[in-house]
This record gives C-alpha cells, structure tokens and sequence, in this order.
C-alpha cells in the first residue's frame, strides 16, 4: 500500500470544493433523480476513495465475516503506579468534577446552589452565541432541581455516591433522557419526551451526577463540520467563524465553555474525537461493548457511547460507572469479565510503552497539526515511551472501507424515513441518502470483507506495539458561515480531512480518544491515541502523561462561562 501523497485514498486527491445555500439546494433536487443519484455517487466514490477500494486485489480482503466483536492482539497490559506520577485535578480551568467535590465537601456550595448557577451560565451561553445557538438544547428543570436537592442533602450528611455526585453533565440527543425528546438531529424522530433513561444516563444519575439537558447534534450523526437545518447550533466557542464539530457538537462546546466537566457523546465516525479536537478538550471512544448503548437511537456495527471530558480524570471516572455487562446491549457481553479500576490506570505511566506510528496516515496532516502531534509525542518519549513505525497494509484504505460501512448502515435503518419524510431532511442529509441510493448491498459486503483482513492485520500489529499514534483531523476546525449552517454544506475535502484518521478506529472497534495538544491561531488542534481492544487503561495512562507534562492542555476559549 502507497504510503505518500500519490495514495488514491489520500486527502491530496480531493479537489477543493465547497457547496452550501442555493448550490447545495439545487443539487439536492437533482440527487433525486436516478441519473443525477448515479452522477454523484460517481463523483464521490473517485473523490472519497470508494472506487479505488474496489479494484484493492483479491489478496487485500478476508472472509465474509458480520461479527464486529473487537479482535485483540494480546490481553490488555497491567502496571504499577509509576514514580512521582500524579492526577492532575484543578489547574484554574476547567472546573472538573474534583473541583466540584472540593467545593461541597467544604460546604462552600451546594448542588443545588451551583445547578441554579449554571442554568444562568447556560442562558448566558445562548445570548454570547446568537443568532446561533447554546450547547445545551432542551432541558427539565423540574427534575434537575429534583436531583440537585437530593444530591444537596447527601453532601450534608456527608454521604455523597460517588466521585460524580453533585456533578452536572449533558447528553447528546441520539440518547435517551427521561422526559426530553431524542430526536438525534432530525425534525421528525422524538416526537414524544423519552419514557426512561438509557443505560449510561441511568447509571450516572444512579451515580448521584445530575443531567443538565440533552445537546444538539448534526442531523442523523452524518456530518462532521457543527451545522444542522434543523437546529440553532451552537458556534466553536474559540472562534464563532468555525465549526464546533460533529456530530457530537453541544456536547463538546458544552465541556469547553466550562457548563460541565463531562459530558456524553456517541461516535460512528468520530463523533466524539472530532468536536474534542475542534473544541480543545479530551474525548475517548470506547472498545465496542465496553459502554452500553442500551437507549441510543442508532444501531449497526459503528457506532459507540463515550464521554468527552475537561480532564483525563474524569475520562477514567466515567468508565469507572458506566462500563459493564447490560441486558439492552448484547455486544457488552464482548467484554472481559474482569474488574477494570480504570481510574488507577492514570499512574501508570509510559515507560517501556510501544507506539506505533502508521505514516501513511500522517502523511495527510496538515504541517501545523502534524508539528503539534509530533511534539506531544516527543513528551511520552521523554517519559520513557519509544515510537516506532507500524505497517498496517489497509491502514490507508481505511477511510474509505468505514465511509461504505457505516453510510450504508444508515441507509438501511432509515429506509422508513427515506420513503416518507424526506421533505422533512435538510439538503445535504438527503443529497447524501440519495447518493446511497445508486450504492447496493455488494458494496457493502465487499466493505466487510476488507474491514476484516483490516482487523486482523490491525491484531498482528498490537502483538508489538501498545498504541498508535495519529493526528485526531488532519486540519484544525473549518470555516463554517450562518448560510452553510442554515443550509448544510457539501465540502468532500474538509469531510476527509475530518474523518482520514477516524475510521479506523470504528471499523476495528477499538478504543480511539483525543487529547488537546497545541493549536493553529488559536484553533485546537487534536492527538489521537489508540489502544489494544478492551485495554482502555493504556490509553488512559498516555492520555494521563500528556496532560500531567503539559503537554495535552484544555485551554479557556474565548467564550466561557465563570
């Protein structure tokens, strides 16, 4: 497989072009004819990389194989706490969940007093970022407030739940919230309030965290920059001129303006490692059955529930509570059946860690993310990390394998949807299901048997080495005007650039995060670090090593709440 620009999945061979407002509305009427459907499908595939996977040789695919259970290179690493390791808490911003409990161990707030304070702070938000909109989209005070006090009266008995108690969080909309609407982006879904939680709001709120409100996303989870038709989304609170990123945009502009210490996002794509580094905070996506999707609007093969946080901490904390076998997600019954303290992970350290490097991906970074990635890792090979190249042949493809994979995946479960609302999809999500449409089952069986060779050639490698490394998108934030947002956007190149490094990591379902380690004129810029399945703890430990040097930093943006 190439490994420089002349690659014919690389982000070089995508020609600048962008479409939005009456561009994008006209191509939309055209996408409904089978000729214009076939036209772009056309264009697309030779832009995105799908035609060139279909002509990869027999040789590059596996067998026919539709069990995304995650393959392991080897048993997940063990550690002992490394010298003068230490969790790094409270550095002045952002408020984690660690400054949260400080202050109502002392007494010198209460839950109560502070969720009245961030109802404040979250109207403030939506006032800084008209016309757009807040992160937070829709709320229920009543049951806030309910749990606020309740939270209230075990801080004065002194008998808080957990580390999370008292803590607020928000959840992304594709994910059940009891009494609010989870309409994942769309105008149609959600028409009644949900009648229960899904699992990971259950057990957080089991937790004693209290639930904010629920957070706008892009329609369906399909697209990347931060804008939806459907929504007042809320602006990339470093710059209002840039997207926030998707699809789990509220929740990440609602971790780094400082409304909550964490909140939980779901990725197919990179849906929480995009708006984590567009937005300048941490994001994991966890091995696929680790967290539970028990009340997430999507299904398939794709997608994963996780959070995004202000700190590596509070990452692991959240693991802490939610990991584990459920009922409602036969794929946690993937998991090892062995207790993980994820939170003591953060000690470890690097020394001795493998991580491994595949060129071929960073080959596409821009210079100013690639030089960014480049020195954080320099940090893990300071603290005792070694760095070596990776050969993963169907690395490079891998962009284009999950474009198929998971597009198709929502094709079929939106086949209702297709036949008898699409009035009610906004231009660019029905230009993209009508370019599906010219797409057949063969592509994406032939998708499955090229993720699998991919994820056994991906195994071999985690036999020696414990991570990879790669740039979260190989450009920081795109420009994103209020016509784009109001319209939607067709931009292939910014599209790939986004997704390049983040397929992966879906297709081989294993743990993916993004740390904050630098940025471009004042743009965050992300690093992707990416573990052996179910070894979520070495992730943690690099993650917890980047920000403990300084290294991975959550920095104020320019709009902020306290």
């Amino acid at each position: 497989m190439a490994t420089d620009h002349s690659s014919p999945f690389s982000l070089a061979r995508i020609p600048s072009m962008r479409l939005g407002g009456r561009a994008i509305r006209a191509l939309s009427s055209i996408s409904r004819t089978s000729l214009g459907a076939s036209l772009l499908k056309k264009q697309l595939a030779d832009q995105l990389g799908l035609a060139a996977i279909a002509r990869l040789p027999e040789s590059a695919r596996g067998p026919l194989v539709l069990d995304p259970r995650p393959i392991a290179g080897r048993p997940p690493r063990t550690g002992a706490p490394a010298a003068n390791a230490f969790v790094v808490e409270n550095r002045g911003w952002p408020k984690t969940s660690s400054w949260y409990r400080e202050h109502y161990e002392s007494g010198e707030l209460t839950p109560r007093a502070q969720c009245e304070q961030l109802l404040t702070f979250a109207a403030d938000l939506e006032k800084a970022m008209a016309p757009s909109g807040g992160p937070l989209l829709e709320r229920d005070d009543a049951a806030l407030r309910r749990d606020a006090d309740a939270s209230t009266r075990r801080w004065a008995a002194r008998a808080p739940l957990s580390p999370f108690d008292g803590v607020p969080f928000a959840v992304k909309e594709e994910l059940d919230v009891k009494g609010l609407h989870t309409r994942a982006g769309t105008a149609f879904l959600g028409e009644s309030p949900a009648g229960s939680d899904a699992t990971v709001v259950a057990r957080l709120r089991a937790a004693g965290a209290i639930v904010l409100g629920s957070t706008p996303m892009t329609e369906y989870g399909m697209t990347t920059f931060g804008g939806n038709a459907h929504r007042k989304m809320p602006r990339n609170p470093h710059s209002p001129l840039r997207g926030a990123g998707g699809s789990s945009t509220g929740s990440g502009v609602a971790v780094a303006t400082g409304l909550c210490p964490f909140a939980i996002g779901a990725d197919g794509g990179g849906s929480i490692r995009i708006p984590s580094a567009h937005n300048g905070v941490f994001g994991i996506k966890p091995t696929f059955g680790r967290v539970s999707r028990g009340g997430d609007v999507f299904g398939g093969t794709m997608d994963h529930v996780g959070p995004i946080a202000s700190s590596v901490a509070d990452l692991a904390r959240f693991f802490d509570l939610c990991a584990g076998p459920d009922e409602r997600d036969s794929a946690t019954g993937y998991a090892p059946v062995n207790h993980v303290d994820f939170s003591a992970s953060l000690t470890r350290g690097v020394a001795g860690l493998r991580i491994g490097l595949p060129e071929e991906l960073w080959a596409d970074a821009d210079p100013a993310v690639a030089k960014a990635g480049r020195a954080a890792l320099a940090s893990l090979e300071r603290a005792g990390a070694v760095l070596v190249p990776v050969d993963i042949p169907l690395a490079d493809a891998s962009t284009a394998i999950g474009y198929l994979s998971i597009a198709l995946e929502v094709f079929a479960e939106m086949r209702s949807f297709r036949l008898e609302r699409r009035s009610s999809l906004s231009h660019d999500f029905a230009l993209f299901l009508d370019t599906l449409s010219a797409l057949g089952p063969a592509d994406y069986l032939d998708a499955q048997r090229l993720r699998t060779a991919l994820r056994h050639q991906t195994a071999s490698a985690f036999q020696s080495v414990d991570l990879l490394a790669l740039p979260t998108t190989c450009r920081p934030a795109p420009p994103l005007n209020d016509d784009e947002r109001a319209s939607g956007v067709l931009d292939p190149a910014n599209l790939h650039a986004n997704c390049r490094t983040n397929m992966f990591g879906n297709l081989t379902g294993l743990p993916a995060a993004s740390a904050p380690v630098g940025s471009e004129e004042g743009i965050p810029i992300g690093l992707q670090l990416i573990g052996d399945a179910w070894d979520e703890p070495t992730v943690l430990a690099a993650l917890a090593t980047l920000e403990r040097t300084g290294a991975a930093r959550v920095v104020k943006p320019l709009v902020s709440v306290g």
